[in-house]
Formats: C-alpha cells, structure tokens, sequence
C-alpha cells in the first residue's frame, strides 16, 4: 500500500470518527434540550409560591421533563394529581419539617460540578449555605425544625457493594454547631466502645433536636444505631438496618434490609422494625427501593422508584398488608409541610 492509499484511508477514518463524536454530541444535547420542553401528558406544573408552613401539602422534587425540572414543587396532600405549584429552587435532594427545608445542591462549574447544602426558611429563601465534601444522597430535617442532617458519597456511588465512603454532618441551627463527620463520635457496639478504621456513617433520622437514628457500617455488616449529639455517641440497637426513617410517634423505624437471593447491584427491601420488641416486619413493596423514604402517617409510607421521568412517588403499608401503590408520577424526594 503506497503512502498515497494511507493518508486517504486515515483521513477516512478520521472523518469517520469525527462523524461519531459529533453525532453523540448533538444526541446528547437533544436529549438536555428534551428535558427542557414540557412532554405530552405530564403533570401541570406552574411558577408560584412555595411554603413549608402551610399544613396540608406535599413537597418534593419535581422530575418531570420541563422547563421546572428539579424544582421543589407542591400539590395539595389531597389532590396529589392536580397542578404542581413550582417554587424555583432546584434541589437533588430535599426534606423539610416545621417550616425549615435543607436542599442539597448542585454548583455548575466550567470544569466540573461541586455540590452544597442550603438551609431554607418557610418560603425557601436561603439561610445558611455549607460546601459539601461529595456527591449528595440524603437530607432530613428535625421534627421541630431546628436541626438538620445530610449525607454525602465522598467517594464510590452506591452502598451496594463495600468500595464507598460517606460522610455525614448534622448542624444545631439553634447554637450554629455543625458535627461536620459524625463518624468523630463514640461508638459504643453492645455498650462496649468500638473502633475501626472502615468506619461509615449515614442516613439519620431525628426523634428531636438532639436524639437521631443513624446507620453504622463497620467490618462488613451494618447496624442502627441511636445517636446523642449533646454526649457524642452512637449506640448499636439492630443489625442489617440501612437507611432508617423514625414514625411520627417514635415507635418504629422504616428501613432497607439486605435479603437473600435479590440482586448484588438492588438486594434491599422495605421493612419496618419495631424499637420496642425489635419485631422486624416485611412490607408488600417487593422492589428495591429509594434511600429516603419518609412516613405519610403513623401507616403509611412513602418512597421512590425508578420511573418514566426518573422517579416516582409510592406508598404501602407500614404493617406488611395490602400492595404498594403508585401516588405520584415524576416525584423525588418527599416533605409533607406543617407538620411537626
């Protein structure tokens, strides 16, 4: 082959390539463009004022494709399918109790993207604002709104295998004192203290401004624990607990639980374990779910799932019976507002 042949075939191939990269391109950008236009047959979403004081309502991160995607939206508690009242705050992860809300952001930069934790009042105007050490998976806010948590991903993206790290910080917006990695506290593993340096922390779940849940990795398996910032100190309670959600009345803990035979990439199911009889029970929700999951009312719980636009809202039975059912499409991330 002379030199000729080559040079043609190598620009070939370079017009060849060129035409690949730039088709990905412009597939890539239309896909963002798509997510940007309102599609047909998707909630109604418009601008108005959003308020964390106002009883009656859900709010949560709005997923549907349009020019109000990931905005923190409500609808009334009641009328879950009617127009989305959309607040302008855009937020990856979202709770709010007693008129404070903690959103969880991304910061576009030119180069890459970092990420930060708000602290929000009743009308979600910002408070307080944290640099935050990694990828944001969980925010929770205190039942009296005077504390709130968040966990991070500082480095791996899924607590499904054992090659992560997280960090997790709690901040008193009373006194301005933030934990800013809870695994500084003591750690006490049947009232015995326990060090490690493979040490995880995530997922708290307040009773008050002082007292949390929390889950504890350590050594390949994990572990609720009960937590008390004014003595620094997390308590084993159960084994097997991931992610916890603490009911209204204190009694229960909504959980992920690791079961046999699920997927090494989804092998969680929704279960509830009594504090007192440390009874565990299993819900009807048979799919792998979100890691924010959050209690309707004393029966009910309400979770994520993988949906059309990224993800919907559903609920079941916090007592084992009936079957899940789905309450809201397009939904991230849920808050019921004016309750305590």
């Amino acid at each position: 082959m002379n030199r000729t042949k080559r040079l043609a075939i190598l620009f070939a191939a370079v017009l060849l390539l060129g035409g690949v990269a730039l088709g990905a391109t412009l597939h890539a950008a239309g896909r963002a463009a798509e997510k940007d236009r309102t599609q047909a047959g998707g909630p109604p979403v418009r601008s108005g004022e959003v308020g964390l004081d106002t009883p009656g309502r859900e709010v949560f991160r709005n997923m549907a494709w349009g020019p109000h995607r990931d905005e923190i939206v409500s609808v009334p508690a009641g009328s879950p399918d009617g127009p989305r009242t959309a607040s302008g705050v855009k937020c990856l992860r979202f709770h709010a109790a007693s008129g404070t809300g903690i959103c969880l952001q991304a910061v576009h930069g030119k180069l890459r993207d970092t990420y930060r934790a708000v602290v929000l009042d009743a009308r979600l105007h910002e408070l307080h604002h944290y640099d935050l050490a990694g990828i944001p998976t969980r925010a929770r806010v205190a039942p009296d709104g005077r504390a709130v948590a968040w966990t991070v991903f500082v480095s791996g993206d899924s607590y499904a295998g054992t090659a992560f790290s997280t960090r997790t910080s709690v901040l008193d917006l009373r006194t301005g004192t933030l934990d800013r990695n809870l695994e500084d506290y003591r750690l006490l593993m049947d009232d015995r203290p326990y060090k490690a340096p493979d040490l995880n922390v995530w997922g708290v779940t307040f009773a008050d401004d002082d007292r949390f849940y929390a889950t504890v990795a350590t050594g390949g398996r994990t572990y609720l624990v009960s937590g008390d910032r004014r003595t620094r100190t997390l308590r084993t309670v159960h084994t097997n607990v991931e992610c916890p959600s603490l009911s209204p009345d204190g009694t229960r803990v909504a959980y992920k639980k690791r079961v046999q035979g699920a997927s090494p990439d989804a092998p969680w199911r929704l279960y509830v374990l009594d504090l007192r009889t440390l009874h565990e029970t299993a819900t009807a929700e048979q799919r792998n779910v979100d890691d924010q999951a959050v209690w309707q009312d004393d029966r009910t719980l309400l979770y994520s799932l993988p949906g059309n636009y990224g993800s919907d809202l559903w609920t079941v039975s916090a007592d084992g019976s009936g079957h899940s059912r789905r309450a809201l499409p397009a939904a991230l991330a849920p808050a019921l507002t004016g309750r305590r």
